[in-house]
């Protein structure tokens, strides 16, 4: 346990997440002292408790106690571990503003980084996308050189990490570049069911043999919200449609031809420059299926191993064989698929890197178009953390050597970086990244992440991001996650998402 208490409510967010970032597996909770929280509850921005909670044994007890004391134009921090203080002055500005947040966070990194012998390969980004900050750089006409500073001195993230996302967003930029996203739109669809749940899935997901007498109906549901939605994008350009889940690949082939009929009989696809399904599980594809997938010009499909050593597939409840993940993708192929990912995770409980080597050479026996490397991050939702006990014990290695042994093996077989981003309690502080050769980059994974354009999100658990061109707000509506909540409360799915649409001038 890790407690932090503050003389006043400022940047509690980002403290909290720089801890966790240094110390993944405690518990950091947040207090005020001095009746701050009663003066300033509206201004709070965490679950913070009063400190007089906190007796004087509760913080002995504590692997370490942060106190964050914020002055006139000074601020300190105090590292308390085992009766052994830290204190650390500095001088900020008056006011609060960027250059006050960035001294904050800079000494607190430095602090962490003492105490612990190393510092975060990210620097002080959390809870940000780190290509995001370099794009928005390029874009305002700033060269390489300047980004690559701004990343090293402000935010001190290391010189590889700066180097890959300085790399990454130039080839986003010359992408985005050429697509009107002020009068855009990608359209994500989203097919909650999985042949069984996978041990690391926090996502919208329910075993297929439990719902199976849904599907249908889930596909009317979507049609209902797809005839709403679909009158309010005309006059704007569709630029991918990406169909995930789930498992879209679990509907049977008519119902996969019928939801790709809805789709394209409802919205313009003249300017689509991507229709991808996640097809994901290898055991949920089949011949029919693909060549459902064909007929309704889906151009690019995921097939997703996620590790190529059997017994981690057995642990993680993938329920299909290394064997079955190369029958699929050959299948594929055959079929006539030509622009093929793969996914694939590091840090599986259990693995080491030999095993990532192993994954990396079999993937590229297969020699897809794009390859997505992962790292794992353990969510609240999971089984993986809900059964900590069992498997905490397990190692779950990432370092900079996976990560690096993951790109040269891509290197190796044309695949360079393209799109990147960092989720909350990864292994290693490390970061996924797509690889993909010359022009078959994911279109919609660069629109969605750098929030570029609009996402209009249809079915259970889904969420839909509206990009203001006025300004940098990202408007969100949501869908219910659970199937049937989102079956029976379709009408007030429908009317909550237009409503939103035409408060922002989608008509």
């Amino acid at each position: 346990m890790i407690y932090v208490i503050f003389n006043e409510p400022y940047l509690e967010y980002e403290i909290h997440s720089l801890l966790r970032e240094f110390f993944p597996q405690d518990d950091v909770q947040l207090y005020y002292a001095g009746g701050v929280l009663e003066k300033n509850r509206e201004n709070v921005a965490c679950q913070g408790r009063d400190a007089g909670e906190l007796s004087d044994e509760r913080l002995k007890s504590a692997k370490a106690v942060l106190y964050v004391n914020y002055g006139d134009r000074e601020a300190e921090f105090i590292w308390d571990e085992d009766g052994n203080k830290l204190n650390k002055k500095f001088p900020v500005p008056k006011t609060k503003c960027d250059a006050k947040k960035t001294a904050v966070k800079q000494e607190l990194y430095k602090m962490l980084s003492d105490r612990c012998g190393e510092g975060m390969p990210w620097g002080t980004l959390t809870g940000i996308r780190p290509t995001r900050i370099a794009l928005q750089f390029l874009e305002a006409g700033h060269n390489e050189d300047f980004v690559k500073k701004k990343m090293r001195g402000k935010y001190l993230v290391s010189e590889k990490k700066t180097a890959l996302a300085t790399e990454i967003a130039k080839k986003e930029h010359s992408i985005i570049s050429g697509i009107n996203c002020e009068n855009g739109f990608s359209l994500y669809v989203g097919i909650p069911f999985c042949p069984t749940r996978c041990l690391y899935c926090s996502f919208t997901s329910y075993p297929l043999a439990e719902h199976k007498g849904e599907v249908d109906h889930y596909l009317d549901a979507l049609e209902a919200e797809m005839d709403a939605v679909a009158g309010k994008c005309v006059g704007r350009e569709l630029h991918s449609v990406y169909i995930g889940g789930g498992t879209p690949t679990t509907l049977e082939p008519g119902q996969l031809g019928r939801l790709a009929e809805m789709i394209k009989s409802r919205f313009n696809f003249s300017h689509c420059r991507e229709f991808t399904v996640e097809s994901g599980r290898p055991d949920s594809i089949t011949p029919e299926k693909l060549e459902a997938m064909r007929e309704a010009g889906v151009g690019r499909i995921s097939i997703n191993p996620q590790t190529m050593k059997q017994e981690t597939l057995d642990l993680i409840g993938r329920k299909h064989t290394v064997g079955q993940t190369v029958d699929s993708f050959k299948m594929a192929r055959k079929a006539g698929f030509c622009n093929i990912n793969m996914d694939l995770i590091v840090g599986l409980p259990g693995e080491d890197i030999d095993d990532v080597a192993h994954t990396m050479d079999e993937i590229a026996k297969l020699s897809p178009e794009s390859v997505t490397v992962h790292s794992l991050a353990i969510k609240r939702a999971s089984r993986l953390n809900i059964e900590w006990e069992t498997y905490g014990q397990m190692q779950m290695q990432n370092s900079q050597e996976h990560m690096s042994l993951c790109e040269g093996r891509c290197a190796d077989i044309g695949l360079f970086p393209y799109y990147l981003y960092r989720q909350k309690g990864m292994a290693g502080n490390m970061e996924n990244v797509g690889y993909a050769r010359e022009g078959m980059e994911g279109i919609y994974n660069i629109l969605m992440m750098e929030e570029k354009e609009s996402i209009i999100a249809l079915g259970a658990g889904s969420v839909s991001k509206f990009v203001r061109p006025d300004s940098t707000q990202i408007v969100r509506t949501e869908n219910v996650k659970d199937v049937k909540n989102y079956l029976g409360r379709i009408d007030e799915m429908i009317a909550r998402k237009i409503k939103k649409m035409e408060e922002l001038g989608w008509h």
